[in-house]
């Protein structure tokens, strides 16, 4: 590979050079647009292009957001499998690590259904569950007692739309932010509605959440099963799948390590984990099958 002043002559197999040209494309294309890509977009970009062939190409094209220059499009085959599966469908669940943009990328999309008016709201919502630790009676309104729950949905929506715009949204209720225990009753119409952390969901509440869906309405549900707060507790995403297995119009995506955009390091760490849970239950396995074999 040899660069000569705007030029780069890539020589080698051709199977090769032809991936390097359509990332280099690819890559070209992004900074046209006013995007300038990181090494690590490159990587994730790279190793897309070996994973899925030339398709890979239109995560490039794909822009869901433009806010200040700044273009929010998918960084991985898996990211932009979540996106069409969401333009799809009315319903999708978005299972995987932190860091896959699970949350951001279903916040980008809101936000831009709302600017082209497609809904009439953006409704936000978690189930308020402590990460292992008791904070108390938080004081103030229900407003001040919820914000440090969602504050992860409301930096994603000031990161994607100014924040005076957002604030005015939030003040006039165009975007509502709630516990997911005030939804009982309630019927969701012209909404963008995201159910974040739905790992800490109860079977009862995720079905009560389902059922609020509305007319011209959109539910993303997004959890990662490995960080749950409910421990000893059957939890609302563990047979939804099977639950809803074959119910049209809904979607299930499910991200991995290869889809983590943070830090490299992040995909690092989940993967550690992955292979420590796994030689653990391998462990217990061979362990009751030891004690079998005795009696």
């Amino acid at each position: 590979m040899v660069m000569r002043g705007n030029e780069i002559a890539l020589s080698g197999a051709s199977d090769e050079v032809e991936l390097l040209y359509r990332l280099f494309s690819q890559l070209i294309k992004m900074a046209a647009a006013g995007a300038a890509p990181t090494p690590d977009e490159a990587v994730h970009a790279l190793a897309d292009l070996r994973a899925e062939g030339a398709g890979a190409a239109a995560l490039a094209d794909d822009i869901l957001l433009t806010f200040r220059g700044r273009a929010i499009r998918p960084k991985t085959a898996g990211q932009k499998g979540y996106i069409d599966a969401i333009r799809a469908n009315t319903v999708t669940f978005c299972l995987g690590p932190a860091g896959t943009g699970k949350t951001y990328l279903a916040m980008a999309m809101a936000v831009a259904a709302l600017k082209r008016r497609e809904v009439g709201r953006i409704v936000l919502t978690r189930p308020v569950v402590e990460a292992g630790e008791s904070l108390g009676f938080l004081p103030g309104t229900l407003q001040d007692k919820v914000d440090p729950y969602v504050r992860p949905l409301l930096d994603a929506l000031f990161d994607l739309t100014d924040m005076e715009r957002a604030r005015e949204y939030l003040e006039r209720g165009t975007i509502e932010i709630a516990p997911l225990a005030y939804m009982r009753g309630r019927t969701l119409n012209d909404a963008f509605v995201i159910l974040d952390e739905a790992q800490n969901t109860t079977p009862e509440q995720m079905k009560m959440f389902l059922t609020r869906l509305g007319f011209n309405s959109t539910f993303i549900i997004t959890g990662d099963m490995t960080q749950r707060d409910l421990p000893g507790r059957v939890g609302g995403l563990t047979d939804i799948e099977r639950i809803l297995a074959g119910v049209e119009d809904i979607a299930f995506i499910h991200l991995g390590r290869n889809d983590v955009v943070r830090h490299k390091l992040v995909g690092r760490i989940v993967e550690a984990y992955d292979a420590f849970d796994a030689s653990r239950e391998d462990h217990r396995q061979g362990g009751a099958g030891r004690g079998r074999a005795r009696r």
